[in-house]
C-alpha cells in the first residue's frame, strides 16, 4: 500500500508537469487537455478550470460506465482533479516564466514529445498503482478491461473522442482552434503505446488490479 500511495503522488504530480510543459510549448497537447485550453480560451479563464469541470463531469461518467456507485472511487477523482487542475497551472505559468512559449518551434516541438512521453509514463504509474487517479485515464482502464477486452490502444481511441467533440464546438463558436498541432497529432497516435510500453518498462513491482465492487447477493 505505501507503494502504491507513493506511486499515485509520484504520477499525479508528474502528469501535471507533463501537461503544463505542453501546454506551454503551444505545439499541441493531449485532446483532452487541448480541449479544456480551448474552453479556457473562450472563457477567458486559466486552464485550471475547465480541466476540474470537464473532469468533474467525467467523474460521474464513470460511475455510469462501472454500472454501480463507488463513492470512494468518485470523491477520489474529484480530490484528484482537484490538485492536478492546480498543479497544471503551476506548472504552465512555471515553463512560461522560463521562456519556453518563445523557443524555436523545433525545440518546443521537441519538448512537447517529451511532455506527452513524460504524461504517459504518469497514467501507466497511477493506473497501475490504482487507489485514485485522473477521471479521463479512470475512464480509459474501464474501458480497456471492461469493454475493450484488456486493449489500451482501443480503449485510449474511444477515450479521445468526446474531447474532439468538445473542440468541434468550441470551433465553431469561436473560430480558432488551441493546442491543437503536431503534439496532439503525437499524444493521439502515441498514448496507448506508450502507455502499455511504460506499463512493461517502468516500476515494475506496480502491477494492475483492476476491479469493481462485488455486488453480487
Amino acid at each position: 500500500m505505501s507503494t502504491r500511495i507513493l506511486a499515485l503522488i509520484t504520477g499525479l504530480v508528474i502528469n501535471a508537469l507533463g501537461n503544463g510543459l505542453t501546454v506551454a510549448t503551444s505545439v499541441g497537447t493531449s485532446p483532452w487537455t487541448a480541449s479544456e485550453v480551448n474552453i479556457a480560451n473562450l472563457i477567458g479563464t486559466s486552464v485550471g478550470i475547465p480541466i476540474f469541470c470537464v473532469g468533474s463531469f467525467v467523474a460521474i461518467v464513470n460511475q455510469l460506465l462501472i454500472r454501480q456507485w463507488d463513492k470512494l472511487r468518485f470523491f477520489g477523482e474529484l480530490g484528484f482533479i482537484a490538485c492536478f487542475s492546480y498543479f497544471v497551472d503551476i506548472f504552465v505559468a512555471l515553463f512560461t516564466w522560463l521562456g519556453v512559449p518563445h523557443f524555436p518551434f523545433l525545440i518546443r516541438t521537441i519538448l512537447c514529445f517529451i511532455g506527452v512521453a513524460t504524461f504517459c509514463c504518469a497514467i501507466s504509474i497511477y493506473q497501475r498503482a490504482n487507489l485514485i487517479m485522473h477521471p479521463n485515464d479512470d475512464t480509459t482502464n474501464i474501458l480497456r478491461f471492461l469493454y475493450c477486452h484488456n486493449r489500451v490502444i482501443v480503449a485510449q481511441l474511444v477515450n479521445f473522442i468526446p474531447p474532439i467533440i468538445i473542440m468541434v464546438i468550441t470551433f465553431l463558436i469561436s473560430g480558432r482552434l488551441y493546442a491543437i498541432n503536431i503534439g496532439t497529432l503525437f499524444a493521439l497516435l502515441a498514448n496507448g503505446p506508450l502507455i502499455g510500453f511504460f506499463d512493461r518498462h517502468i516500476w515494475h513491482g506496480l502491477t494492475h488490479n483492476f476491479r469493481v465492487k462485488n455486488t453480487d447477493k
